[in-house]
Formats: C-alpha cells, structure tokens, sequence
C-alpha cells in the first residue's frame, strides 16, 4: 500500500509555505481582535515528528516530515499500536486539504446586500456578543444554542462547553455524535453503568469467531479490517447487514436480513442459545442482573418466527447461533447501521446481552464493541459538557455539579442542572421559536441533518446564526450570518481519544491561513469579549486543560491522571483509559505495555457491579414501502477515500478521484429492468419530503425493493425521514421509502 499511495501524495505547495510565514509565530489570545505573539514551535525544523490523523475514530499515527519547520508530507507510523504503519487513503491526504482555495481567511460578517463580506477579528467578535446577548436580553439565555463536534480537540470540546454553559449562560448545546454515537453511548450507560468500549484493536487479530452488525469494515474503517486481515486463526467473519457491501463480500457467512428486524434476529439467536443451553451460566449468575426475565421474553423468539420477520432461513440462524457456541473467543462489532436507528439503543443491547450470556467480554477477542465515527467522537462523548456534565458526570445531580464545581473553581450555580436538549431538540426549538440564535462549530448540518429541506428551511428563520469552520464554502457556512475562521487538523495542539479508548496527540505542524484561529483560541477570544474570560485564566493552552482533564477524571471510569503530559503521551504512542496514577507508577515508561480491554474481573460500573440485560419488543418501521413510494431506501458510506459531508475530502484532487463524481442509486437489476432503467442512466428519485437526481447503479449488492445511496452526496438527505430513537435520541437515516423514475 505505502508504495501507491506515495505515489499518489503530493507534498504541500510552496505557496502554503509562503503564505503561513515561519511555524515560530502565530495569532495568540491577548486582548484585543488578534494580537501578534510567540508560540514554541512543536518540534525542530527539518524532522520527522508523530501525531494521530484527523479524520475517523480508528486514530491512526502518521509520520509528518518537516522542511523548515512546516509539514511538507507524512507516511504511516510504523511503530504505533493502532495502525501498524498502515494508512487509508484520507491519512495519505490530510494534509493536502489544508491547502484549498475555500479555506475560511478572515471572519466573514453578513452586510447590509446579504452578503458575506470581510471584516477584521474586532468587529467579528463584537458582532458574536451583541448579537447573541441582544437575543438572550429579549428571549432568554435558553433562546441561544450550540451545535458542536466531534471533530475537534478534548480540549477544544471542554473549553467550549465550559464557555458556553459556565461564561455565556447557555443550557442548550449538543454535538453531532449525536448524528453517529449517541446510541452506543446510552446503550453502554444502561448496560454497564458507563460509556465504555470495551475492546481493544488486539482484539481483531485474536478473535476466532467475528461478527459484525450493521457495519462495512472494509469502508468505514479500513485499518481496522487490516487488523481482521492480520488474524491467524482464520476465523469466521459473519456479517449481517441488508446490503452484500464489501465486507459482507469478505465473509463466512452473511445474513442480509430485511431492513430493521436485526432486532429480532439477535433475540432469535439468544433463544437459540438458551435452547440448547450454549450459554456461561457461571459468569451470568456472577456478573450480570435480570437474565430469567430476559429467557422469559425471547422466548417468543423461535427459528420460525424470526424467519418470517428477518427474512433469514431457520437454518442460518441455527448455523449462527452454533457458530458462536463454538468460538472459544467471540467478538461482536458493530456500527451506523446499527447506531442510526429508531431502535439503535436495544438492538445494540441486544448484542451486549449475547456477549454476557456467553461470557464474552473482558478476554481477548471478545467484547460488544461499537465501532465510533469521528476522530474524537469519544472526547465529545466524555468531556464536551454537551448533554453530559465534564468527566462523564450528569447535569442532574448535585454530587457531580459540586465536584466540577471545585475543580474548576466556579460557583455551583454556574452549572446548569438539567441536560441540554438534544440535537433535533435544538432544530425543532428553532421551528418553534424558542431558538432564536446558534452557534455552530466544526459541523455541517444543512448537509448532514436528516430531512435537509426542512433544515435549511429552519435554519432561515435564525436571527442570528454563527458558523466557526476551516472553510467558507460548506452548505452551513453559505447560510451564516457571521462565519469564523478557524485552523484544522495540523494547525494547532490537542488530544483525541479513539475507539479503543486510546488518548493520542495531535500537533501543530502547520500554520493557519490568514487570520484564521485555532478553535481554542476563537473560544478564548470570545470570553474576553463576552467578559467571562477570569473563568478560564487557568487555561492559557490545550496542554493546561489536559491538565484539568485529568482531575475531572480523577476515580472516574475514564481516569487518566495517570498521563504526565502531552510528551508523555507522544513518546507512548498513545494511553487507553482508564490509566490511572497507580498505573503508572507500575507500569514500564520505555515500553507502552499491553493493550488493555475492559472487564477481565467480571466487574461493571453499577453500584452492584452487574451488567444488566435489557430488552424491548421491536417495533414497526415508521415508514415502509407503499404503493406510491415502493422502494425501501437505505444510506451509508460509499467510499473508504471520501468522509461524511466532503467538507475536507472534496478539496483532494487525489479523493475526488478514487470517488464517483456524480451520485448514483443502486438498484437490483430486476426492479431497473422493471422500471425500464439502464445502467447510468439519470433517475429522479424521491420521498415525501424531496427529490433528486441520481445515476443508476445497477447491482446486485442490494436486494429487490430496496435501493442505496451514499450519504457523502449534498443531497442525499432531501430524502431522509426524521425519526429518532427514543433513548439515544439519534436520527435513523436508514429507512424511508421513495420511488424512483427515469428523468424526463
């Protein structure tokens, strides 16, 4: 792979170089719009230096090579424990996309004629205050809004949950892992008593049996499925997903079940289980609560019943379930195909309750292990002060408030005592008139959210909206009111944390273009405007709030006071939490030690310490097919070389390439010859709420009566019908029904 792919990667362009002036410099926080002040370049000029890649959550390391104290091209790290010195094609790009011709270089503030025009950092922020306090002044701090990310630093996220809850009043914000992760989140809470992952990427290569739901490996997370390539016990890979995707293609056994009755095919394989006594009684009756309620309810569950509801025949989820029986070491893994979905939280929990009734968890190559989305999705999930209060605390409770409250010596009364709405919460507050201002930062809604027409519509009927982005041309920024520019990956310093729970760093190798700022500077310079700026004296830098990090996680789950500092961090090559200050203290400092999994005692987060089974009858699809709209449509990734709305990969000749340009629809050659449609021909395909123009695809990757179109496209979710799980809150953009017809 290393040989095409720096065949492929161009280094930056001179005229970055040029631009950006020396690394030893940069705009810095004193008072004022951006004064001009001295930051300690991150390491010496023409060297090698290490950092974690930018774009999804598998937190790849990769070697950034320095002309001069500037990045002028990477390779994979070899030595990292995550990728092995593997890369996909995004982390051979990543930094090319810094380079592009919309990258937002001055704050943009909406004139007089509509349009967005220049404006220096001093009338960009006074416009942010005395818009947003003009809006609270009349409606009420609730009145102003968030939306966040998962696509920045820790502790970025912290800073600007902190701002915003503890500085500005604001009760409202949410970040879009609300859009990817939510589910795995509340599912992990119920179950275990904490949002915790329980694997690590060891596990891939030491599993026997793997079983993946709802979830292409191969494109969504490439690295990873190197790490299943890279198993020697040839294990049997089972995938069950509607779709014959590139994974499914690569497995043992694949069970393409009818859209959204993989709930009722893992109650199925439970009973199955049960039936034949294949279950760890032992561990069950040690370690978990509620199972005989749980026998009780899947008993309902036969072969037939699930056969007829799923589409599978009895004896493949007898194979299933004998498959599993047999593995000595079983993995269950899955992703957006289950997360997305109105009943995402139970049918994840459905998987965790098939790994506890078989002892499968806290040994290698085992787990229920959700894979995550964003760079840095579990950052936001712990430390974002979103929904949950900082160190993965609740707003609710006075214990939790009370401790945040000292750490970070403020008032308890600072700390709003309810949770933030949730993101569609916000958008239908909006609607409502409650919303009348919102501040989005590192996202793109008017591309990503569910129903798009009817985003774009509520997102008008802002007074103000504020847009803080790498660039200017995103389909959210072109509607801001003011737009913010802000540094991206390699232009500023902080943490991400993975899916394995591992701590890794990033560094400033590059220099922002323009007047752009990295994002904690933006929020610093919006405290002292705001008047708030006392409350975070302590945080001068990233490496200061790591600091703080660790003491909000201090007897948490998630402790990592263990971790002395960002060199301490680089020279391990990454620290999964918990690591915690007894850890260290025994652990080896040349060496990075062992992968750690969770739960080997058999112990959870509970006050009992028992994992709990919980379950729920599956419930009807909101909006299945029909005569007027006959097919059922299903979305996801479409591309290993392309990342969610194309903000950043778009800007790649190079990913554009390895991509079609044009969207497409697949379709099964039946239902296209039934509808008189050739292959890449131009389709009009719509739902109840839109309509847009595709190519045909013709293939038999999908099934008949069900369509496929990828969600990176602008305008794939003119389609999608908004409905949420009732737990997660997350939006399911895998099922709406539409119908399809050649263009005129």
């Amino acid at each position: 792979m290393s040989t095409s792919a720096k065949a492929i990667t161009p280094p930056l362009s001179s005229r970055l170089i040029q631009r950006n002036g020396p690394l030893t410099s940069d705009l810095l926080l004193t008072p004022g719009p951006y004064g001009l002040g001295k930051v300690p370049a991150t390491c010496a000029p023409d060297a090698t230096t290490a950092m974690v890649c930018g774009y999804c959550s598998t937190g790849c390391s990769l070697n950034v090579h320095l002309r001069a104290g500037e990045a002028i091209n990477l390779t994979p790290n070899s030595d990292y424990p995550v990728n092995l010195g593997m890369a996909c094609p995004k982390g051979w790009e990543a930094l090319t996309v810094l380079d592009s011709p919309d990258r937002a270089t001055t704050p943009l503030l909406r004139n007089a004629r509509g349009k967005l025009a220049p404006v220096d950092w001093e009338v960009a922020m006074q416009s942010f205050c005395e818009r947003f306090k003009s809006i609270q002044s009349q409606h009420g701090n609730d009145a102003v809004a968030f939306l966040s990310t998962g696509q920045i630093p820790t502790e970025e996220m912290a800073l600007l949950g902190s701002l915003a809850k503890f500085g500005m009043g604001i009760r409202h914000g949410d970040g879009n892992t609300r859009q990817c992760m939510a589910t795995a989140a509340v599912a992990y809470k119920q179950a275990f008593g904490f949002d915790a992952p329980p694997y690590t990427y060891a596990d891939f290569e030491t599993s026997d049996v793997i079983v993946l739901i709802g979830s292409n490996l191969c494109l969504a997370h490439p690295i990873m499925w190197q790490r299943v390539c890279r198993n020697p016990h040839q294990p049997a890979i089972v995938v069950i997903d509607p779709r014959t995707t590139e994974t499914a293609m690569c497995a043992t056994q694949h069970l393409a079940i009818e859209p959204k009755s993989d709930l009722a095919v893992l109650y199925g394989i439970a009973h199955i289980l049960i039936t034949n006594d294949w279950i760890d009684r032992p561990f069950i009756d040690a370690h978990t609560a509620d199972f005989d309620a749980f026998c009780d309810f899947v008993a309902e569950f036969t072969p037939a019943h699930v056969a007829q509801a799923s589409g599978i025949g009895e004896a493949e989820l007898q194979q299933l379930a004998a498959t599993i029986h047999a593995g000595q070491s079983v993995s269950f893994w899955w992703t957006m195909g289950v997360n997305q979905s109105y009943e995402g939280v139970r049918t994840a929990q459905a998987i965790i309750n098939l790994a506890l009734m078989t002892g499968n968890i806290g040994r290698p190559g085992t787990g229920a292990n959700s894979i995550t989305g964003q760079c840095n999705a579990m950052g936001s999930r712990l430390f974002s002060n979103t929904t949950n209060l900082l160190g993965g605390r609740e707003f609710q409770d006075a214990h939790d408030r009370s401790q945040v409250a000292e750490i970070l010596g403020i008032g308890a009364d600072r700390i709003p005592t309810e949770p933030s709405w949730a993101y569609h919460q916000i958008i239908e507050g909006i609607l409502k008139g409650k919303i009348k201002g919102l501040w989005v930062i590192a996202t793109n809604p008017a591309h990503s959210w569910i129903n798009q027409d009817t985003c774009h519509d509520i997102l008008s009927r802002l007074d103000f909206l504020v847009v803080q982005d790498m660039y200017h041309s995103s389909e959210t920024a072109q509607l801001a009111d003011l737009v913010l520019p802000a540094a991206g990956w390699g232009e500023k310093e902080g943490t991400f944390i993975n899916s394995e729970r591992r701590v890794g760093l990033i560094k400033k190798v590059s220099k922002a273009p323009g007047q752009a700022l990295a994002d904690f500077s933006i929020f610093k310079l919006i405290a002292h405007y705001w008047g708030c700026a006392e409350l975070f004296e302590q945080w001068p830098d990233p490496e200061s709030l790591f600091q703080t990090l660790k003491q909000l996680s201090r007897g948490r789950p998630c402790d990592i006071t263990g971790i002395r500092d960002y060199r301490h961090l680089d020279e391990r090559g990454g620290i999964q939490w918990p690591f915690t200050e007894a850890m260290a203290a025994s652990s080896d400092d040349d060496h990075p030690g062992p992968e750690r999994r969770l739960f080997e005692d058999g112990s959870f987060y509970h006050a009992d310490r028992l994992a709990r089974f919980l379950f729920e009858s599956p419930r009807a699809m909101p909006e299945p097919p029909c005569t007027k709209f006959p097919y059922l449509l299903l979305t996801g990734r479409g591309t290993a070389s392309q990342w969610h709305t194309q903000t950043r990969t778009r800007n790649s000749a190079t990913l554009r390439s390895l991509y079609p340009a044009d969207i497409y629809v697949e379709i099964h050659p039946s239902d296209a010859a039934r509808e008189g449609i050739a292959p890449n021909q131009w389709l009009i395909v719509e739902s109840q709420r839109g309509r847009l123009r595709a190519k045909a695809f013709v293939t038999r990757a999908v099934r008949q009566g069900q369509v496929f179109i990828p969600m990176h496209y602008a305008t794939t979710n003119k389609l999608t019908h908004p409905h949420f799980d009732p737990y997660s809150k997350q939006p399911s953009y895998k099922d709406c029904a539409v119908r399809i017809r050649l263009e005129p």
